[in-house]
């Protein structure tokens, strides 16, 4: 018998990932199995942050990543899927252009989602519940490479979000308006006062890779002060000196620091002690999302013409 599977795109700002889930193996109750899992560093973000446009080493990158993942959707049998891009190709000026130019090239189609929907997608990943007290608020914080998305729940249900430009690409490019430092701090203070979060949920792939180095399992909770010793022995650290002490790659040892201080950064102002780090992405959101029929599939495009 054959199996089906199904597939879920994530074009950030800083990586392109591809998650393909059995049909057969998805449970509900559960996270989201990685039957296949691809992670490219293309770095959208690094052109669009500095010069508001995707250069064209970058589009080279990203479609060569786009005709790989249909080979691979073949390889795996995937009969549905999903591509979401996020504030990069969101903000480019040539953004349309280059989901014009990948659906023309590769057969994908790729949908521009909002700051907010890309919150609920990461939601929808599903054990974002497990780790939350009905009784308690919490502050979801997801740091991306072009921006932070943060979402208050009250009694397992969203209470308030939002959505700042502020990511750790968009820091080293020096991008960062400070009025919208400005409105963040505001907003701090205002979630701060109204809702009082015990713990901050802590999503993205450099929190993943602390929670890793500080020896901690997925969903553990990490004390504010143990993420900040650690931050600040990064930042005293050169980027060749964090590739080989904490044995890195390339693609995390530079982004993982301002990260950090995003991160900090919130848990101060609203004056929480722990991060609980459960490990969730976008990928994951939407993989869910489509079984559950909340996000109608697209078909895999036909491999003859696009590879």
């Amino acid at each position: 018998m054959q199996v089906e599977s199904i597939a879920a795109i994530d074009i950030g700002s800083n990586a392109i990932r591809l998650l393909i889930n059995n049909v057969e193996d998805f449970d509900a109750k559960k996270a989201v199995k990685k039957n296949a899992y691809i992670r490219v560093p293309v770095r959208l973000g690094e052109d669009v942050f500095q010069s508001g446009r995707i250069g064209e080493d970058k589009i080279g990158r990203l479609m060569e990543t786009m005709r790989a993942f249909v080979h691979l959707m073949h390889v795996f049998n995937v009969n549905g899927y999903r591509a979401c891009a996020t504030s990069a190709m969101r903000e480019a000026a040539n953004g349309a252009e280059v989901v014009k130019l990948v659906k023309e090239k590769a057969g994908l189609d790729i949908d521009l989602v909002t700051g907010p929907e890309e919150a609920d997608l990461i939601y929808a990943a599903g054990s974002l519940d497990e780790v939350m007290d009905k009784d308690k608020s919490y502050l979801h914080v997801d740091v991306g490479g072009g921006s932070t998305e943060l979402v208050v729940y009250c009694d397992h249900k969203k209470k308030d979000a939002f959505s700042f430009p502020i990511g750790t690409l968009r820091e080293l490019a020096e991008a960062v308006n400070p009025a919208t430092r400005d409105e963040l701090k505001k907003t701090l203070k205002l979630i701060y006062e109204r809702y009082a979060p015990v713990d901050i949920i802590a999503s993205g792939g450099n929190i993943n890779k602390t929670l890793k180095l500080l020896g901690k399992r997925d969903g553990e909770a990490v004390d504010y002060n143990s993420v900040e010793n650690f931050y600040r022995i990064l930042a005293k650290l050169s980027i060749e000196e964090r590739l080989e002490k904490y044995k890195m790659n390339s693609y995390r040892a530079d982004v993982i620091v301002p990260a950090l201080d995003i991160f900090l950064t919130i848990g101060a102002a609203c004056k929480v002690k722990n991060y609980i780090i459960p490990k969730v992405g976008l990928v994951d959101g939407i993989i869910r999302m489509l079984y559950s029929g909340q996000m109608k599939p697209r078909k895999t495009p036909d491999k003859k013409g696009y590879c």
